[in-house]
């Protein structure tokens, strides 16, 4: 195990733990899809709603966004399932340190290799998205990937930190390529072409997309999981 990762594990374990209600909110934060995907999926709502004078440009970047976090989760998850197996620092009896989910995580997570983190990469991804339209409230979504959402899983045990380094770093090349000219071209407006010419069953696939982005695909990977298990 790579020394940086026992050292972050170690400083996050005794400087912030102690306290059972920050325990307690750093588990909600962790848990809830409020903290993790519906703030950024709203910003890109936003986006494809702003009044610039650039709107053909901005709802074509939101189409790649959308793309690109759908592609990094992915391609993380792929990841984890080929490369070699990496343990949970919440499961490593090796850390010796107690991690305030303990106990109650789900079952599964002891078979899912905890590198990289699709969490960092889905949502580094989306972030990237929204600075490369917005600026400043792009920077605000990267702050609220690294503090909301990769900070509370190492600190839970569930990653180390360079599980969500390496998640982040994916999501992040991934936005970059495919939000260039060069690709977004390809497939981005002629998405918003058909999403104009019949709104309502565009706005209805987009809400489906976007829910399932902001749950991670949580359900669909259950009833997945579910038959696997039974074959």
């Amino acid at each position: 195990m790579d020394n940086f990762d026992i050292a972050v594990q170690t400083f996050l374990a005794h400087a912030l733990s102690g306290s059972s209600v920050f325990d307690r909110a750093i588990r909600a934060i962790a848990s809830f899809n409020l903290f993790k995907g519906v703030v950024p999926i709203a910003l890109l709502w936003g986006i494809w709603f702003t009044s610039s004078k650039r709107l053909a440009w901005a709802r074509e970047m939101v189409v790649a966004t959308l793309a690109s976090g759908a592609l990094a989760f992915f391609l993380g998850r792929l990841l984890a399932h080929f490369l070699p197996f990496r343990m949970r620092p919440i499961y490593n009896p090796n850390l010796h340190l107690v991690f305030p989910m303990f106990g109650t995580t789900e079952k599964i997570l002891r078979t899912w290799s905890s590198f990289p983190s699709d969490h960092a990469a889905l949502w580094a991804s989306v972030a990237m998205g929204i600075f490369l339209v917005w600026r400043w409230v792009g920077v605000l979504a990267l702050l609220h990937c690294a503090i909301f959402i990769c900070l509370p899983r190492v600190y839970l045990g569930l990653h180390y930190a360079t599980d969500v380094i390496g998640g982040a770093a994916i999501g992040l090349l991934v936005t970059y390529v495919v939000t260039r000219p060069s690709v977004r071209d390809r497939f981005a407006p002629i998405v918003v072409r058909l999403i104009n010419a019949y709104p309502s069953y565009g706005y209805a696939l987009a809400f489906l997309l976007c829910f399932e982005l902001a749950t991670m695909f949580e359900e669909p990977r259950l009833l997945v999981q579910s038959i696997a298990n039974k074959l």
